[in-house]
Order: structure tokens, then sequence, then C-alpha cells
């Protein structure tokens, strides 16, 4: 067990657990975290003194307050925690004193779950996966940018540094501040597999290792919020969002996503001229049958579109390939056990609960359906013409979040995954997005048109 994350055991054993590390850390306060429908962590902290009550789902809280969740008239919801989930905060650990956070679902004041709650949508996911008797592996890969902050500790738009991909120290100067991230996510239990300066400049990765789909949602959004808190406390912005700059790569969130039937992975076959299974095949098939209509799910932003356009490493056209970077849709080398689908195109800033649930619905249904994968493009998608790509059936995705959202409507994955609820206010939300968007007068345009009109 590690020494701040609790192992799976039964709900009593955990909290014993959970109880002597409170105990040996002497953890005084606890803050309960969940996330609102775009995927931003939020907290609402108690004394260690509350546990049973914690543990018991007792706190209650403003859902009306909270963006996506709950009417005004229907505004209160309780906190249930994940004991799984606990883990103490390394930034906080001084003498005699330490802080701890549990992550929750929300429920409705008669326990049931609150169906506005992201983390419930992926529950969902994985237990229409369980009926057909799978359970679903993802190992997600975010990226971020590192910017200086001002003497007020605000954002600034500049850069770190200009290191490149895979640069060392001199050049790198993120060197340091990822080494301080490793070590508070090793500390809360992350097993981390590598870290590096990415393409860009100022751009940073941090691998860790897969985990069941819930996990690595939780381990996702836990990765975000640990790589603000420790940035900061260097003086740097940590920001996801998918093109901050333009003119050099963006930043992705690769989801690497296996089926597991018990202990075998259903995606390997090793007969296969591929060593991938029919189930593979049809699981490759249903994503790019609906990427389109989840596109406002993994992309959500309005800049999300600003990174996926030729020339930037970003995938934008739905093909598939064993090993073309080009194509929206690449298999890793690995076999056997590490058999996986890696989906290139969603990016960092996107809710990884609903994210995740999207992905895997869409697999779902290319499996059911036995639809059937078309054949994979090995060539240079980035340097294929236009007549190029129709000639050879490769579309695009879309190429703006109202396009996204277009496509999200007209299909039914979208609904059927993220449920009446979340599915409504997600839709209202993205719209008002693009409507502020289009509406405001951007820098570009007075750049171009004030003085010579």
């Amino acid at each position: 067990m590690a020494e701040t994350l609790i192992s799976n055991a039964t709900a009593e054993a955990t909290l014993e657990q959970i109880k002597e590390i409170i105990k040996e850390k002497s953890v005084e306060l606890l803050h309960l975290q969940f996330v609102d429908i775009e995927g931003i962590l939020k907290h609402v902290t108690v004394t260690s003194a509350q546990l049973e009550d914690v543990v018991e789902g007792k706190m209650m809280f403003d859902g009306s307050s909270i963006k996506g969740f709950s009417p005004i008239n229907k505004s209160d919801l309780y906190l249930q925690p994940d004991l799984t989930t606990f883990a103490v905060l390394p930034w906080t650990v001084e003498a005699g004193y330490s802080e701890a956070r549990f992550l929750c679902s929300a429920t409705n004041p008669d326990g049931t779950p609150f169906e506005g709650d992201t983390r419930n949508v992926l529950k969902k996911t994985v237990e229409r996966a369980a009926d057909k008797g799978y359970t679903i592996s993802v190992g997600p890969e975010l990226e971020f940018f590192l910017f200086k902050n001002d003497d007020n500790g605000y954002a600034t738009t500049e850069l770190t540094d200009k290191a490149g991909y895979f640069e060392p120290s001199p050049h790198d100067l993120g060197e340091r501040v990822r080494l301080e991230i490793y070590r508070a996510l090793k500390a809360m239990g992350f097993t981390i597999e590598a870290s590096h300066h990415e393409v860009a400049e100022g751009q940073h990765e941090i691998n860790f290792k897969y985990a069941d789909v819930l996990t690595a949602a939780d381990l996702a959004t836990t990765y975000k919020w640990v790589v603000k808190t420790v940035a900061k406390k260097f003086g740097m912005h940590a920001t996801f969002m998918p093109k901050p700059v333009f003119g050099i790569n963006g930043s992705g969130m690769h989801v690497n996503m296996s089926f597991f039937e018990g202990s075998e992975n259903a995606f390997f076959d090793p007969a296969d001229e591929m060593q991938l299974s029919e189930k593979a095949y049809q699981f490759i098939a249903g994503v790019l049958e609906n990427v389109k209509g989840i596109a406002a799910v993994t992309n959500p932003l309005v800049n999300s579109y600003k990174r996926l356009v030729p020339g930037y490493e970003a995938p934008c056209y739905i093909a598939w390939s064993a090993s073309n970077r080009s194509a929206l849709i690449r298999i890793p080398a690995k076999r056997g056990l590490a058999t996986r689908v890696e989906l290139r195109c969603p990016d960092p800033s996107s809710n990884p609960y609903l994210t995740f649930a999207v992905i895997a619905s869409a697999g779902l249904d290319g499996i059911e359906k036995g639809l059937e994968a078309p054949a994979p493009i090995n060539d240079d998608i980035f340097h294929m013409s236009e007549e190029q790509r129709a000639f050879r059936g490769i579309d695009n995705l879309p190429g703006s979040l109202a396009e996204a959202v277009k496509e999200l409507e007209a299909g039914e994955i979208a609904f059927n995954t993220l449920g009446e609820h979340v599915y409504n206010e997600y839709v209202s939300l993205k719209k008002a997005e693009w409507d502020s968007y289009r509406t405001s007068v951007h820098s570009w345009e007075i750049e171009n048109y004030h003085s010579k009109f």
C-alpha cells in the first residue's frame, strides 16, 4: 500500500487504513473534491474530526452554484467520497500537521447518484461495458505549457524556456518543476513512467501508468491539479489550454484504451496479421464512425480547434494506422496485455470523465453492431492533397466548436452516454461559449481591419 493512497480493500478495512494515516500524518483538514461539467475541480474543506460523517455521505453542498449541476429549486446535493482516492497532500506536510483529500461523487438527498455528476456518467459507462463482459483500461497522456507569472502571481504570455523535444537542462528550464511534480504525484500514489520536455517551447509531459477507466479519470483530474499547484510554487503558470501560442504545437491528451475480458486483453489476437482481435477492429470502426459526434466532448473549447489543424502534429483527419502518427487512431507497437487503441485528438482541457465515457461508448457501439474497420492508412496524411484524401475516403474532424456541437446533436452517442441532464447542460454551455466567441471583436480583426477600413 502506498503511504498516502488507499488500497481497494473492503470499505471497513479501507476506513481503518485511512484512520491510521490520519493519525500518523497528523491530518487536520480533509478536502472533499469533485468536478463540474467542464471538469474543473471544486472542493469543500472539513476537519478530520468529521471523518465519520464524510464517509457516510452527510456533507451537503449547494448544487445550484456549480456549473451544469442543479437548478435553484433543487439545489441540495451531497458528496459521497471514494475511499480509494484518499491521499495526503505532500505540499501541506509539516511537523505535526498535514491535509488530505477525497475525490467524491455527488448524490441526491435520497442517496441515489446525481445524474448531473460527470463521475457518475462514467460509472454508467463502466456498468454498460461490464454488462457485455468487459472492463476498460485507460492510459492518458496530458501535455501542458509553463508560462511565467508576474510579480502579483498572475499568468503572463511569456514562456519559461525555448527548449525542444527531449532537450535537457540548461535549455529545459522546466526540469526542476517536473521533478517536484513527479515527487508530489509519487507521494500521492501515482506510478510515473516518463517525464520530458515536449516538442513546443515551454511544453512538457509527465506520463503515469494506465489504470481502470474510473481511476484513470481520477488520476488525470488529480494530475492537472497537482501540476498547476506545484508550478505556482515556482512562480510559473501551468496551462492545459490546447493551443496557447500561435505557430507552435498545441497540447493533446492522447487516450490509450483497452478492453479486457477477465485477465485477457480483448483487443489482442496473436493469429491476426496485426495481432489485433476482431473486437479491436470493431472498436476502431466504432470510434471512427462516431468521432465527429463526440468531438465537442473530447475537444471542448473554441481554442481546441486551433490545435486540430495541419502542420503541428495534431490529427485532423479521420483514419487509423498501426504506426502512422498523422492518423487519428494509432495502434502502439506493444502487443499482448499491452495491446491498445490510441485516440490522438482529445486535448487536456476536456473533462476526463466525459471524454473516457464517450470514447468507450463509441467503441462499444462498433463492437455491438459488428462494424468493419476501413483499411489502415499508412501514408503521411498531412502531405496528401485534398483530392488525394477525398479519393481515399479520408474525412475531416469538425473545424470549429460550432461544427462539433452540430455533429454532437446529429448523433446519438453523446446523448445516450451523457444522459439527458448532462447532455442538455453541456450543449447549452457550448452554444453559449461559441456565441460569445462569435460576437466578440478579436485582436486579429483590429490589427487587420481597423486602419485599413
